[in-house]
């Protein structure tokens, strides 16, 4: 396994709106000096996702993806987000991690800071995240930070999975689980 990853090292960057275009439509995106290794960058499906919303009037801050940036070797590890606005107090997030980087501590990072955003959102009680059942690595990651494991089932694309669950917890302020290693 390689280094894990120093969370103080890692940035989430919103999508800006002419890249996420770009995304929407396969076109390369432009981030300047910082890489982009192959997987790091949200699927397509999720910036045309993000561009609907946004259409409807969704704020930013619910619906356009993030990019996982390494702070200090100036390079998109992967990419996370809500997928909508919260709904009952409840909020879905997605995320991914560029296979050369995975092992790492990445998506643990990635998931922790979005658990703090949608707690100071004060809109938000619950989060979810949908994992395919044969994603072992995502299943630790969210398991690591608190969630309850659900019973499977068929999503809207039609791909059993599973509902993994993080419920803030009355009067505690939200701290992400320390990573083991990690400076």
């Amino acid at each position: 396994m390689s280094q894990v990853v120093d969370p103080e090292a890692i940035e989430l960057i919103p999508i800006d709106l002419p890249n996420l275009h770009r995304l929407a439509v396969c076109e390369p995106v432009d981030l300047g000096i910082i890489e982009i290794p192959d997987g790091a960058l949200p699927p397509a499906k999720v910036a045309v996702r993000a561009l609907a919303q946004l259409e409807l009037g969704i704020p930013a801050f619910w619906c356009v993806p993030l990019l996982i940036v390494s702070k200090s070797r100036q390079s998109v590890l992967g990419g996370c987000g809500f997928k909508t606005a919260p709904t009952h107090g409840a909020v879905e997030i997605s995320y991914g991690v560029a296979r050369s980087e995975r092992g790492r501590g990445v998506a643990t990072v990635a998931v922790g800071r979005l658990l703090q955003m949608a707690v100071s959102s004060g809109l938000v009680q619950e989060v979810v995240a949908h994992v395919l059942p044969r994603n072992m690595a995502s299943s630790r990651v969210v398991a690591r930070l608190g969630f309850l494991r659900g019973q499977p089932f068929v999503d809207t694309d039609g791909e059993t999975v599973v509902p993994w669950v993080w419920r803030s917890q009355p009067n505690s302020s939200f701290k992400p689980t320390p990573l083991r290693g990690a400076a």
